[in-house]
């Protein structure tokens, strides 16, 4: 992402009115400068986090080693530990972004940290757990997330009301979108009565994007007809600008109009989930079929990188002929046989279980490091050089998994037929959540995946070589084959991997042995798909073909 700040697409998207966000936060980011860089080069005006970004965060390096070994010296919690950690992160960014904060007039400079995603469904302990962290951080540019569940609209209102600035998070539903915008206008009027200055709370509503196209494709790919196809990688557009019109709507409401009188802020729109999952789609569209003046978009690492190098503007924002198109694209979903409202429902249901997960997951890999000295003293000494072998054995494993992911997505979006690009998109999305359960993996047995540069280094180099079947810039007969051959390999050659895990999870209380099992079900599931792949496209390659006729 070497761009310069003056020019370039995502120079074109911040002039264009859009918010450019960074949704990731870590403390490699922090101490290294590469968020610093973000913002004076990239144009990065705020930060989302959330419950997963965390439990990656802590998975890569070890810069929260010191801190967690210290509140386990003192009896902390593993709920308290966290609180500590995410609060100090985020306090940091915001620090960061104070600069941003002061030249934007509060507008950005925001750094989002999410309330307990186990709470979603108890508006008083929300409540309560959001204003802890607004006294915790004690920054002027921070948001507290709230999840926009039916229980979590009241803790929205009220926390509004006491002043507190809110980013509602997880909005698939355009009903659900229009009762967070009446949820923070009632919040807005409550606080308007108790005499509070209104200029100082700011909102955003997270319209979630991306997970909408995954999981309507999904319904559609079963539905299986031609009419049903035409229909995929066109929802979440559509419904993200009729959550617009819902917006613009609301704005011109006489309701709002009087609180903006009074010194209101609008709640903007923020583009959440915009980092493309089928890898057969442009890898910027969640940004570039976006662009409206007063948004945000917060995009993953890789997708700003992707659209700061091709990014590319839509020609207009929507107008009345596109909200009618987008209204009647959801219309056909319905005609076909496609359950919007069951899917946005299932969609908050999918979030709230993974924000869980993660919180969970990151709650253990607290708890671990918390008491790693412990129990490494329990343990006894044992031998470093075995120490440094697993080391080394863990991070040619992970260089090889991130290889390997790339190889995954480079042969979905180069198969022709809908089907295997379908399936190899899946496995990408499996191979990357199974890459990051290494990571997670390593955390735990005290081993740094930054070793691994130059292991990934030679693996790239043996991949670009792979590819030599004498088209190196074209496609032969061969190629799927061979790419299901290569990816075969890798699969199997990780299953060995969570194999030796397993052996050693039976003396090393660090490993999980559960996890470690399901990890490894899956491999073995993941080498079927790929078995059945490799002997299609060797049937297509090389079964022999009648010769013609003389």
């Amino acid at each position: 992402m070497s761009v310069s700040a003056d020019s370039g697409p995502l120079a074109a998207l911040s002039a264009a009115g859009v918010s450019v966000w960074l949704d990731d936060l870590s403390r490699e980011l922090l101490a290294g400068g590469q968020l610093k860089k973000l913002i004076t080069d990239n144009r990065v005006v705020g930060v989302t986090t959330n419950p997963t970004i965390f439990a990656s965060a802590l998975s890569k390096g070890d810069r929260y080693n010191k801190q967690l070994r210290r509140l386990g010296d003192e009896g902390s919690s593993v709920d308290d530990a966290v609180f500590a950690l995410t609060t100090d992160d985020v306090r940091t960014g915001c620090d960061v972004f104070g600069p941003v904060y002061a030249r934007t007039g509060g507008i950005d400079g925001r750094v989002s940290i999410e309330v307990d995603p186990r709470l979603a469904q108890d508006a008083d302990a929300t409540i309560a757990v959001a204003r802890k962290l607004w006294d915790a951080v004690d920054r002027p540019n921070l948001f507290i997330k709230i999840p926009a569940t039916r229980r979590g609209l009241r803790a929205i209102t009220a926390v509004i009301a006491e002043g507190i600035s809110v980013n509602v998070t997880l909005v698939f539903s355009l009903e659900r979108y229009r009762e967070v915008m009446d949820a923070y206008q009632t919040g807005l009027e409550r606080a308007l009565a108790a005499g509070r200055d209104l200029t100082k709370i700011h909102s955003v509503a997270s319209f979630f994007v991306s997970r909408v196209d995954t999981e309507v494709d999904r319904r559609l790919k079963a539905i299986g007809t031609p009419e049903a196809q035409a229909l995929k990688g066109k929802a979440a557009i559509a419904n993200a600008r009729l959550a617009y019109q819902a917006y613009e709507q609301t704005v011109a409401d006489p309701r709002w109009q009087r609180l903006a009188t009074a010194g209101a802020r609008t709640q903007r729109p923020l583009w959440a989930s915009t980092g493309v999952k089928d890898p057969s789609y442009p890898d910027t569209m969640y940004v570039g079929e976006l662009v409206i003046a007063g948004t945000v978009n917060t995009m993953p690492g890789a997708t700003l990188a992707a659209f700061a190098d091709h990014g590319a503007l839509s020609a207009h924002a929507p107008a009345a002929d596109d909200f009618a198109a987008a209204a009647a694209h959801l219309a056909a979903l319905e005609d076909i046989g496609v359950d919007f409202s069951d899917v946005t429902d299932t969609l908050e249901r999918e979030g709230l279980t993974k924000f869980e997960d993660s919180w969970r997951e990151l709650g253990e890999s607290v708890d671990r490091e918390m008491h790693a000295e412990a129990a490494t003293s329990d343990a006894g000494s044992g031998s470093q050089e075995s120490a440094d072998l697993l080391a080394t054995y863990l991070n040619d494993h992970y260089s090889g998994a991130t290889g390997g992911l790339e190889l995954f997505r480079r042969a979905a979006k180069a198969r022709t037929d809908a089907e295997g690009g379908a399936a190899l998109a899946e496995l990408a999305r499996q191979v990357e959540e199974d890459r990051d359960a290494l990571a997670r993996t390593m955390a735990d047995l005290g081993v740094d995946t930054r070793n691994s540069k130059a292991a990934l280094g030679r693996l790239a180099e043996k991949a670009s070589r792979l590819k030599s079947n004498g088209r190196l810039l074209s496609r032969s007969p061969l190629s799927d084959l061979l790419e299901a051959e290569t990816l075969l390999l890798g699969v199997l050659g990780k299953a060995a991997c969570w194999r030796t895990l397993r052996v050693l999870a039976d003396s090393d209380e660090r490993l999980d042995a559960d996890r470690l099992d399901t990890l490894l079900e899956r491999a073995e599931q993941q080498s079927a798909t790929l078995e059945e792949l490799r002997s299609a496209a060797a049937a297509r390659a090389l079964r022999s073909r009648p010769a013609p006729e003389q």
